[in-house]
């Protein structure tokens, strides 16, 4: 599996899964929408750590840096 997410998208979908969590643990958000987000969160961190997104390889889009050439 290719990695096709650049560092800025990890940082980015790091601190969306904390938000998402703060909003779940502090109450903010409860119900069905509040397991969504948990989900949604527990599956940025895990896509984060892979450096890989499935709905990236299916569209075709990649924000790893290209390797530099030499």
């Amino acid at each position: 599996m290719k990695k096709n997410m650049g560092s800025t998208d990890k940082i980015v979908r790091i601190i969306l899964a904390v938000v998402f969590a703060a909003l779940y643990f502090t109450g903010t958000v409860t119900g069905i929408l509040g397991y969504v987000l948990l989900a949604l969160g527990g599956i940025f961190v895990l896509t984060s750590l892979v450096g890989f997104c499935p709905i990236y390889a299916l569209v075709g889009l990649s924000t790893c840096p290209a390797p530099s050439q030499k």
